[in-house]
């Protein structure tokens, strides 16, 4: 489970004052401003607490920032505005429009720096550190961050501590875990000047995170001990995700019977005030079962995966529904039912490679948005570019080759030049999965990808358009020299060093090429014209090259 930044559930109500305004209640109920007697400093007051308290309850956030952007647009309050639309920006990521959340950030950034608005600076990098983060950039994370905490010098210690917050997650991200350290404890320090319970429970439950992660028993097991003084003390409970981690920390030092006493309250109250995200009790589901397993109970931790795996099902949860089947592949074979959890592990393969490719994606779009600006339309080309790479060999995919062939075809006929093309394909590569596992295989690939691009250059195409297939785009290449340049890619595959990896299995591929010299031809007719040859390489033996009659 990965760490989360955000606060614990709002239980008692925090109040936002304007001097100007009726109390407003950051509770969940609407809002009500009122045009008329809103001052800035009233406008101003009200976006300070939501920018504080919308991590507790960014639902009850929305309205009231909303409500305070029309009113400072209609005023001609910019830096207002853009405070309030930051605010939504935030609200909408935590929703899941990632996308949205970038554009709004960026946008607000280049307002900020063209105004020289150090508040509004400080806050949007600290936003585009959240949405970078979201979109697994560590490295643009930390340098947003870290520009987040610069400008963040003169602004009220709580925000800045809500800064060094996301500085200091992001540099765990990135592997600097006693540089993370030390932002958690200036940020710690802000929060319990302040009393502010929801502060100081945000930083301890990440450093308990990190400990869990780095199995620093000693320093979890303090963290876990002040978390809980905090809850005694203020009495805000705990919610799903912060209990979790204690669970974790528990499993870790081998206190399997203590999991499930820690999450009872989840797991009784299924959607109660706990279980603040949709993620949080099937989560929590999965630590319970692990315990489970480890405390040798089976039956119990197959119940408990079952329940996990239909509520995925039901909430579209599919990235913890991929863990789901990793966890039963590790159950069912603790009990010796290999072949069950061959399957499990396959069907989590399956998913995983499926949300690897949604993923990247979505964080292409998503980073189409936030560079649509005139600033950065070069980067936003780069990023269109990404969508149409294979998220594990970085080669190009089926959905660049549908886009690029047609082009290619195209200028070979204007050109009176020659345009081939082969499908390569592993020989009894299901074997190196089934023998070595799926993380072999995945290493398998990779290389393969790295073997052709060193053969086949450019201005050639490759890409890998199936599971073991690839595809190889010859402009201006005749039958002869594209039989050429596929033999040297049989070779070349076959004489890579695979003992390192596969042992005792080789590595060889099967490839039909296919040469257009003339006339009109369509994608699909050339690329089925390499498939027909590439069925003939199989059927003919494998390991070697068919090219046309």
């Amino acid at each position: 489970m990965l760490k989360t930044g955000r606060g614990v559930p709002n239980a008692t109500g925090v109040s936002v004052v304007s001097p100007a305004a009726d109390p407003v209640c950051f509770d969940g109920t609407p809002v009500a401003l009122d045009p008329d007697r809103s001052t800035p400093e009233s406008l101003a007051e009200l976006l300070y607490q939501l920018e504080l308290h919308t991590a507790q309850d960014f639902r009850a956030a929305a309205g009231p920032a909303a409500q305070a952007e029309r009113i400072a647009g209609r005023n001609g309050w910019t830096a207002l505005a853009m405070r309030a639309r930051l605010v939504l920006g935030d609200v909408l990521g935590r929703e899941g429009d990632v996308a949205e959340q970038g554009r709004i950030a960026k946008a607000v950034n280049l307002w900020a720096e063209r105004n020289h608005d150090s508040y509004l600076l400080a806050r949007s990098h600290r936003l585009l550190a959240i949405f970078f983060r979201r979109l697994g950039d560590a490295a643009e994370a930390l340098a947003q961050a870290v520009q987040s905490v610069e400008h963040a010098g003169g602004l009220p210690p709580r925000i800045r501590g809500s800064n060094l917050v996301t500085l200091a997650l992001v540099l765990d991200l990135n592997g600097s875990f006693d540089e993370a350290a030390r932002r958690f404890a200036e940020a710690l320090e802000i929060a319990t000047a302040h009393d502010d319970p929801y502060a100081i429970l945000t930083v301890l439950n990440n450093m308990a995170f990190t400990a869990y992660e780095n199995e620093d028993e000693q320093a979890a097991l303090d963290l876990v001990r002040r978390m809980r003084a905090i809850e005694d003390r203020y009495g805000v409970p705990l919610d799903g995700l912060y209990l979790d981690t204690i669970a974790r920390i528990s499993m870790m030092l081998g206190r399997y019977a203590e999991v499930e006493t820690i999450l009872e309250p989840v797991l009784r109250d299924r959607t109660g005030p706990l279980v603040t995200e949709g993620d949080a009790l099937p989560e929590c589901l999965l630590t319970v079962a692990e315990a489970q397993r480890l405390a040798g109970h089976p039956e119990r931790a197959r119940a408990t995966l079952d329940d996990a795996g239909q509520l995925c099902a039901e909430r579209g949860l599919a990235a913890v529904a991929a863990r789901v089947h990793e966890a039963r592949a590790e159950l069912h074979a603790a009990v010796g039912d290999f072949q069950v959890a061959f399957e499990e592990y396959r069907l989590f393969h399956a998913e995983t490679e499926a949300l690897r490719s949604a993923q990247r994606e979505m964080r292409a779009r998503a980073l189409h948005a936030v560079f649509e600006t005139s600033e950065a339309r070069r980067a936003s080309e780069h990023f269109r570019q990404m969508a149409l790479r294979d998220a594990l060999t970085g080669l190009w995919n089926r959905r660049y080759v549908d886009e690029r062939l047609p082009v290619l075809i195209a200028e070979a006929a204007e050109r009176g030049l020659p345009l081939s093309g082969a499908q390569v394909d592993l020989d009894f590569f299901k074997k190196i999965n089934d023998t070595l596992s799926h993380a072999v295989g995945d290493q398998v690939l990779q290389q393969v990808a790295t073997v052709l691009g060193q053969v086949v250059g450019e201005p050639q195409l490759v890409a890998r358009i199936g599971g073991e297939e690839f595809l190889l785009v010859l402009p201006g290449a005749d039958a002869a020299a594209a039989v050429a340049r596929c033999e040297a890619v049989a070779e070349a595959v076959r004489r890579h060093p695979w003992h390192t990896l596969t042992g005792s299995l080789p590595v060889t591929t099967s490839i039909g090429v296919t040469t257009h010299a003339g006339g009109p031809v369509t994608g699909s007719a050339l690329l089925s014209a390499a498939d027909r040859n590439l069925y003939e390489a199989k059927r003919g033996g494998r390991d070697r090259v068919i090219a046309d009659h």
